[in-house]
């Protein structure tokens, strides 16, 4: 009963505090423990920062087996404090899954520190954003290390904005050029 409400208050205390989200590109595993011995694994990941705030999950990877892919970018919401210099020991965990009829089992879990993958700047700006891929360690819920797990989180939490074309057409600069020249008009009179 007290643990019901404990979560309970937590739950209100989350809310109550400002939220912050970012996205995390889950890319893929390599070199899992096997758990399912008699069928085939189908692995999955759940990713959080504070678990009693948001949990974010893949999909199942129906043929990965050991070796699965995902390429899927997760948001996840967490205090906004929990990025500050004071939380050095906030991270991004990834906890593997297969997926199973009966139950679910672990297949291990993955850790990266906040501080070292936000770095503040602007998510516009591709210079703020580079690509980089982080490798880190899957340790076993025996403790065990097994496995890799690929993933990327952008210094800004966010993935650069998309734009239709980085080229222009001949046609929109000359509509651009001809608003300047009404606007300039427009100043004149």
């Amino acid at each position: 009963m007290n643990q019901v409400v404990e979560f309970r208050r937590r739950s209100k205390t989350a809310a109550a505090a400002k939220l912050r989200e970012i996205e995390v590109l889950i890319i893929s595993a390599q070199d899992l423990k096997d758990v399912k011995h008699v069928t085939h694994m189908r692995p999955y990941a759940v990713v959080y920062v504070e678990k009693d705030v948001h949990v974010a999950r893949t999909r199942v990877d129906e043929h990965g087996g050991t070796n699965p892919t995902w390429n899927e970018v997760v948001r996840v919401k967490f205090r906004e404090e929990m990025a500050d210099k004071e939380h050095v020991l906030a991270a991004v965990n990834v906890d593997i899954y297969a997926h199973g009829h009966v139950r679910e089992k672990p297949v291990g879990r993955a850790r990266v520190l906040l501080c070292d993958v936000l770095k503040g700047g602007d998510a516009r700006e591709p210079a703020d954003n580079p690509i980089q891929c982080l490798t880190v360690q899957v340790w076993r819920p025996s403790g065990r290390p097994q496995g890799l797990l690929n993933l990327w989180v952008p210094p800004t939490g966010r993935f650069l904005i998309r734009r239709e074309s980085l080229s222009f057409s001949e046609r929109e600069e000359a509509e651009e050029e001809e608003e300047v020249v009404a606007v300039k008009g427009d100043e004149e009179e």
